[in-house]
């Protein structure tokens, strides 16, 4: 495996407590109810979303601040228009987005806090699948959990799945990702880095006097653009 060097913001330096906290919970759930959660992945979810709705998520509009190649979505229609949209559910796991999307039609993926909910096992399929419908030369625009996020050093002991890996009391697991592990997952199936970088964040809570720190992964990676075949110029001397 090829080592990484990338300049720019290095991960969180935990406390002496939080080292303490991971280094006590190293206790891993047993095999037989990760197989359990890993079956009941999609169900889990969908009673997540089924209690929260649309009020667990809030817009805060950050997407275009952030994500540069999203600016000239706001000049969309804001109406949903079936003839310019297309909404499916889809395993990326499992299911072919091909079923779904014309191969390399797609201009801009946004994988916004979703390779986190995948087992690590299986987050390459759902890297490959993007890449047979994205576009040659375009993006896939990422933002997750990064290493040492506030919500990773929540878990309670027997919580921990594996390495960076955790799942919630509901069921659903989370990924904490490294600069690293992430540019490697998405060059070893054929992406090109071009921005991988912690962001930090203090979320405040002033009713309880908190103030907790944030760690996410906000990255851009290109699927190379084809190269144009050569043309051979052949000349005969005799002529």
């Amino acid at each position: 495996m090829a080592s990484l060097q990338r300049k720019g913001l290095q991960a969180r330096i935990l406390t002496s407590e939080e080292e303490e906290k991971l280094k006590r919970d190293q206790t891993l759930v047993s095999d037989f109810k990760q197989q359990k959660l890993e079956q009941e992945a999609q169900k889990n979810w969908d009673l997540f979303y089924k209690r929260n709705s649309t009020n667990f998520f809030k817009d805060r509009h950050w997407t275009t601040r952030e994500f540069e190649e999203l600016r000239s979505c706001r000049e969309q229609n804001p109406l949903y228009d079936t003839e310019r949209c297309k909404v499916f559910q889809c395993d990326l796991t499992k299911d072919d987005l091909l079923d779904h999307v014309p191969p390399e039609s797609v201009d801009v993926v946004m994988l916004i806090f979703v390779l986190s909910a995948v087992h690590p096992d299986k987050m390459h399929l759902v890297l490959q699948n993007i890449y047979k419908v994205l576009k040659p030369g375009k993006s896939v625009l990422f933002r997750d959990y990064g290493l040492y996020d506030h919500a990773m050093l929540r878990f309670k002991a027997s919580s921990k799945l594996g390495e960076n890996f955790y799942v919630r009391q509901d069921g659903t697991r989370s990924y904490f990702f490294t600069d690293d592990f992430l540019a490697q997952l998405f060059m070893d199936t054929g992406y090109e880095e071009v921005v991988n970088e912690y962001v930090f964040r203090e979320t405040v809570n002033k009713k309880e006097g908190l103030c907790v720190p944030r760690v996410f992964l906000q990255s851009k990676f290109l699927k190379p653009p084809k190269n144009p075949s050569p043309v051979v110029l052949g000349l005969d001397p005799k002529s």
